[in-house]
């Protein structure tokens, strides 16, 4: 408690003069103090020049922010202290008056006063520190120069700074310089202490305090750092073409420092640098000779060096790159290797022969010399080709096509191939092409996968203790390439150069003792895309009426970009768009469920895994009706048609009788009549039935026993027409003949028929043929009565009928073979049908048509008008 006091009366002191020349009442104590962050500060608020307040009516503010009354401590009456933790924000701390008087308000800024609060870190100690003095021509600079790491962290408020030191020792001198860097130079005065001791160290140094790094005290030789060794050359010997000679100049005398070397290579274009063991370069030496290097190959060869006493000074910059090729020497074996295909014919094969140049070519390859034998003439030394061929690239990497031969498939052969260059030829690569049916196992389960920029591989090995070694294969395109792997590997990466988006038909060969197994091969690619383009579609033939076929090439390997997925089929006809997936090894589809007459439009698309491209739009119109269907219509419609007619002509001959009824009714033939033949006097012949004579008369049976109730049931109409037909007179003939003549034959029954059909005025008798009795119901006599026959003349020829009646009555006999005879046949009946006849209403010839007089009282039966133009009689 003592203390504090003293420090604030300390405080107060230093703040008097201050708070006098402005006539404040508030003074605080320290005034803007430098702090560590991270610590508390007390702070002492005091009263003076005025009694009108009290420490009990003071409080503090940190920044905006009121101190809490647990951190204030009161020391008397007018002094108040505050203790506040110190954080790495700015900050102002104030102290003011809370009481409220009239004084105090008119002087309100008497009662106020603050200070600035400087944060900062107390300075770290210095770490890493080293020096080094550089050769300057052919001594060692006077001026030596360190560095160092600062440790800590600085304020805006409160910087460090630095001051380096550097004594010689034995000696009085000592050197300082000051920065406020992390690096210094302290420059002596005439030239380097060689031989001698140096001490250096760094302060580091603040408003919060100082610290010292470490002391280097070491010989002045441990901060010296020489040039680079000069006139660095590499000598390339011929008879050695395996190893460089090198030779330099030491950088500085002796006298100075003693160095040690430290010697590197690489070929050309590599970035691996080899370094020589140190312990063969430790001695001070100005010459070494590089071993086991590669023939024909351009070496850099760079040194550098330090001083040779262990663990002193620093090791020069390297030399400039020397530059040297090693001498040619012969070549090691080349990379044989082999095209197979299938040849021409049947059971062949083409076999070409490809290989590299040696890993190991030891010069430039100019040719290479290939021979193939059969294995059968081997022990005989027959070689069935040989070949040569030269090599002009430059490319030790390229591939050499060597020769191509056909080779049949039950046959064997063994190609040996060298390497020559400029020193001579390599050892002979042998390779052995087995008979088709003999190839040995392949491997199991290949893997193949990107990984980074490679192809990885991973198999499992056959099983076969001949295995010698495996070749893998990369083909893409046109372009083949190789590399061989020793016969333990069982996973492995592609080491060619390998492109994005390219697909690769990788293999793995087992190589049994130089004869090639089987390869196991799968598709890989390094980075899959998106196709190029996608196939053009278009139809396969016509579409149809609901369905069409689309078809589409398969993408070339060129423009897939990776592995086809699938295709998608896309369609519409412009309301609705459909799609369909279909298999990555489709190139054809059907779209069915289509509408007739309407045009589409479809387009594909193809996918990898990566993307898609879409094709080009292609228009079709489906047909109106489908294959066939028109031809279908036509076909029925035909069909039925002839249906129809067929059934139409079988009707009409099924019921051409009920036809010929309605359309052409029968009309009785005159030319068939028998009446010019019939007379009371032949009653046998009228007796007979005549074919003829009854052609087209409708002949009803009657029974006799029945004609009497038909009779009673017509009684009154048959009285009516009774006595028509008694009182009216018929003709029976044409034109103005009588038809009461006298009965008498037929003309044409007399042997003057001849002549009278020569003369027109010649009369042709007409008959009528009279019921004698029972005719209409009238009751006879009972004495038979003869009929009565009556002949009408006229002018008219008479028929052939009635010419020849002989003909007639054959016929007639012919007719009654087809119509029976009536049961109860009499004049009376053929009478009574008569009756229904009347003339005709019309006379074609006047002169030839005269109406019948009655004969005797009696009523003739009506005959039928004979009509000359028609060909016979009509009835009515």
């Amino acid at each position: 408690m003592v203390s504090l006091q003293l420090l604030v009366l300390a405080c107060v002191a230093s703040a008097l003069p201050a708070a006098a020349e402005h006539n404040n009442h508030l003074v605080i104590a320290p005034q803007s103090p430098a702090l560590e962050i991270g610590t508390n500060f007390t702070a002492t608020c005091m009263i003076i020049n005025t009694a009108e307040v009290t420490a009990d009516d003071l409080y503090w503010n940190l920044s905006e922010t009121t101190v809490p009354k647990e951190q204030y401590t009161k020391i008397n009456e007018s002094a108040l202290n505050v203790t506040v933790p110190i954080t790495g924000e700015s900050q102002w701390l104030y102290c003011f008056c809370k009481k409220e008087s009239p004084y105090c308000a008119l002087n309100r800024g008497k009662f106020i006063h603050g200070i600035y609060l400087e944060k900062g870190y107390l300075p770290g100690k210095p770490e890493n520190l080293s020096c080094v003095a550089v050769q300057e021509k052919k001594h060692i600079s006077r001026m030596i120069s360190c560095k160092w790491d600062p440790v800590g962290r600085q304020t805006e408020n409160v910087h460090t700074s630095y001051k380096l030191y550097v004594a010689v020792n034995p000696g009085p001198k000592h050197y300082n310089v000051s920065t406020k860097n992390n690096s210094a130079q302290v420059e002596f005065e005439a030239t380097f202490p060689n031989h001698m001791t140096l001490e250096i160290w760094v302060e580091a140094h603040n408003k919060l305090g100082k610290i010292q790094s470490e002391h280097l005290d070491e010989d002045a030789g441990m901060f010296v750092k020489t040039n680079p060794p000069s006139d660095v050359k590499v000598i390339s010997e011929k008879s050695f073409p395996t190893s460089l000679l090198i030779n330099w100049t030491h950088p500085i005398p002796k006298e100075y420092v003693r160095l040690t070397y430290k010697i590197r290579f690489c070929q050309h274009g590599s970035q691996n640098w080899t370094y020589v063991p140190p312990n063969d370069t430790a001695m001070d030496i100005q010459s070494f000779r590089l071993q086991n290097l590669h023939p024909d190959t351009v070496y850099f060869t760079q040194v550098c060096c330090k001083n040779a006493r262990e663990g002193h000074g620093y090791w020069s910059n390297w030399s400039t790159n020397a530059t040297k090729r090693t001498p040619e020497d012969l070549p090691g074996k080349p990379d044989l290797w082999r095209i197979i295909a299938e040849g021409d014919g049947i059971n062949n094969r083409r076999v070409q022969f490809i290989c590299k140049d040696p890993v190991f070519a030891n010069g430039r390859i100019t040719r290479f010399n290939v021979k193939i034998q059969d294995p059968k003439d081997k022990v005989k030394n027959g070689s069935l080709e040989l070949g040569s061929f030269p090599v002009n690239r430059s490319d030790s990497g390229a591939i050499t096509v060597l020769q191509q031969i056909h080779l049949a498939d039950k046959k064997s052969v063994e190609v040996y191939v060298s390497a020559v260059n400029s020193v001579g030829k390599s050892a002979e690569a042998s390779l052995v092409i087995s008979k088709k049916a003999h190839e040995l196992a392949p491997v199991g389960e290949l893997k193949v996968w990107p990984h980074g920029d490679r192809l990885r591989l991973e198999w499992k090995p056959p099983n076969s203790t001949a295995l010698s070694e495996y070749v893998v294969e990369w083909v893409s395109g046109d372009q083949t390439d190789w590399q061989r792997e020793n016969r333990n590997t069982r996973h492995t990466a592609i080491k060619g150069n390998l492109e994005k988006f390219v697909c690769y038909n990788v293999s793995v060969y087992p190589i049994y003792s130089g004869r090639t197994g089987k390869p196991a091969s799968t598709a890989a690619y390094l980075q899959q895309g998106a196709p190029t383009e996608a196939p053009a579609v278009r139809l396969n033939g016509k579409p149809g009426h609901n369905k069409a076929e689309l078809v589409w090439k398969e993408l070339p390997q060129s423009s897939r970009q990776g592995f086809i997925t699938n295709y998608t089929i896309f369609y519409t006809n412009g309301t609705k768009t459909h799609n369909r997936t279909v298999p990555a090894d489709s190139t054809s589809y059907t779209l069915t469920s289509l509408t007739g007459d309407t045009k589409y439009d479809t387009w594909i698309k193809v996918s990898t895994i990566n993307g898609s491209a879409i094709s080009i739009c292609h228009s079709f119109t489906t047909l109106k009706y489908a294959p066939g269907e028109m031809e279908g219509i036509v076909v029925g419609v035909s069909l039925g048609f002839l249906f129809i007619v067929v059934g139409t002509m079988l009707l009409c001959v099924y019921k051409k009788d009920a036809i010929m009824e309605n359309f052409w009714p029968r009309i009785p033939n005159p030319g068939e009549s028998t009446i010019g033949n019939w007379s009371p006097d032949y009653p046998l012949k009228t007796e007979t039935p005549k074919e003829n004579g009854l052609c087209g008369v409708s002949v009803l049976d009657v029974d006799v026993c029945d004609g009497k109730g038909m009779f009673e049931e017509d009684k009154a109409s048959l009285a009516l027409k009774k006595d028509k037909y008694l009182s009216e007179e018929h003709s029976s003939g044409i034109g103005g003949s009588s038809c009461m003549s006298s009965p008498r034959q037929s003309v044409s029954d007399s042997d003057e028929g001849g002549d009278m059909a020569d003369t027109t005025a010649s009369t042709v008798q007409y008959s009528s043929v009279m019921a004698s009795s029972g005719y209409k119901g009238q009751t006879p006599n009972s004495q038979p009565q003869q009929a009565v026959f009556s002949r009408s003349e006229s002018t008219q020829p008479l028929l052939d009928s009635e010419e020849n009646p002989d003909t007639l009555l054959q016929e007639g006999s012919r007719q009654s073979q087809r119509f029976p005879r009536l049961p109860c046949s009499t004049h009376t009946d053929i009478m009574e049908q008569q009756e229904v006849l009347e003339p005709l209403d019309f006379c074609p010839l006047e002169e030839d048509c005269e109406q019948a007089t009655p004969t005797d009282g009696q009523s003739t039966a009506p005959a039928s008008s004979y009509m000359p133009q028609l060909g016979g009689y009509r009835p009515q």
